[in-house]
């Protein structure tokens, strides 16, 4: 367990860690959200008048890992190599999952916990008009690889 938090400095003042003493090493991370909803929002979707809501979501979420250090202050822009945004209609909503991954000196995943987000929000977005109670729920790191804290994996 690290013993500080990295983004302050010993005066407490908010800082981008300094990256450049670290060696580039391939590193991947898995996040997820849920999007809950009602039967007539799920059995609306192919007939929503903006179009497809996971196919814009999807899109969406590819964009926002790309952008995730112009929304998140102490982020690292980062070359990412992959971004995979993936959305499963359930019976209750919409299961959404990113993987993102970088050959880098810091980790992705606030990229993928963004794409995660983003894709989450655009699907609320182009149905809210059926429904405004739509919830967002449980968006969470799954996994993530490379670097020297090593691997991890949410426990379920």
């Amino acid at each position: 367990m690290v013993s500080k938090l990295s983004h302050y400095d010993d005066l407490g003042s908010a800082r981008m860690v300094d990256v450049s003493g670290k060696s580039s090493s391939v590193r991947e991370a898995t996040a997820s959200a849920f999007v809950a909803m009602s039967e007539n929002v799920i059995a609306a979707l192919a007939t929503n008048p903006k179009g497809d809501p996971l196919e814009t979501a999807r899109i969406a979420g590819i964009m926002a890992a790309k952008k995730t250090s112009d929304l998140i202050p102490l982020c690292h822009p980062l070359p990412l190599s992959h971004v995979d945004v993936n959305l499963r209609q359930c019976e209750n909503g919409i299961a959404i999952s990113s993987t993102v991954k970088t050959t880098a000196e810091t980790g992705v995943e606030m990229e993928a916990l963004v794409a995660a987000s983003v894709a989450a929000l655009t699907i609320y977005d182009m149905c809210k008009a059926l429904d405004k109670s739509i919830e967002i729920r449980e968006i969470v790191l799954d996994r993530k690889s490379g670097g020297k804290s090593g691997d991890y994996i949410r426990r379920k």
